[in-house]
């Protein structure tokens, strides 16, 4: 609403999941992506990868009640172009937009954030593993995946054991329950 207000001239599409944002219509061309750190199912952050791939040129911003460092650096990492805390203004908010919008970082990182990013980057899940990680999370065989995805279940096996080693468990259930834990899903 507030958006609305304010930008009233803007075309504004609301999804409550990641997986209704990528159910958009293909004409749906987003300048901006509003997107918030928590959301049922897949998170924000690794939802990043999904967003960039089906909308590259789309610049996103991060929205999050958190205003952790460590958190604002993986989203920028990941591909976000700025992070901005929901505890601001809605000028501000909207400014961020209009930042974002003309490739301007509406909070710039410091000097010693900028090493941190280029030093210690975060291994991380591909879009795909983030998709496989969300199915297995609601409890589906690799059968029941590969069928979803289109793809071989022996691709299924290869994501799953990635995101067992990324998630540094040994089993599917310890994986939902550890993805649950870190917000990589709802």
């Amino acid at each position: 609403m507030v958006l609305s207000s304010l930008m009233a001239e803007t075309l504004i599409f609301e999804a409550g999941t990641l997986t209704n944002a990528l159910a958009a219509p293909a004409t749906e061309m987003p300048d901006v992506i509003l997107l918030d750190i928590h959301m049922p199912g897949l998170n924000g952050v690794e939802g990043i990868a999904l967003l960039k791939r089906r909308w590259p040129k789309a610049k996103i911003l991060m929205l999050s009640a958190q205003d952790d460092a460590a958190v604002k650096q993986l989203a920028l990492l990941r591909g976000a172009s700025d992070f901005i805390s929901k505890t601001s203004s809605s000028d501000k908010i909207v400014s961020a937009i209009h930042c974002v919008l003309h490739g301007q970082h509406a909070t710039p990182l410091t000097h010693s954030q900028e090493e941190n990013t280029a030093a210690n980057l975060p291994q991380h899940l591909t879009p795909r593993q983030c998709e496989v990680l969300e199915l297995v999370c609601l409890g589906l065989s690799n059968k029941l995946i590969a069928r979803q995805l289109a793809v071989s279940e022996n691709t299924v096996r290869n994501h799953v054991q990635g995101i067992l080693a990324f998630l540094q468990v040994s089993s599917r259930s310890e994986a939902a329950f550890a993805a649950r834990n870190r917000g990589l899903v709802g």
